[in-house]
């Protein structure tokens, strides 16, 4: 586990493997959440990606009668 440094204006440098891992890019947005006492990076990547990630789910699902308009 790297450890990191907050700069006195908040900001963190995120070490080169993480980077390399994440594949996160210079001016890449990120979400950041605070989640049970840790601070979360999630990088923001186009919505293009995440095709084909679904592959194989069945779309079988039973729905209630009210939803089959």
């Amino acid at each position: 586990m790297d450890a990191v440094t907050v700069s006195p204006k908040y900001q963190v440098v995120i070490p080169q493997k993480v980077r390399e891992k994440m594949r996160v890019k210079p001016g890449q947005k990120m979400h950041v959440i605070a989640y049970d006492n840790m601070v979360v990076f999630i990088p923001v990547r186009p919505i293009k990606q995440a095709r084909g990630s679904l592959k194989g789910i069945s779309t079988d699902v039973e729905r209630d009668e009210t939803e089959r308009v």
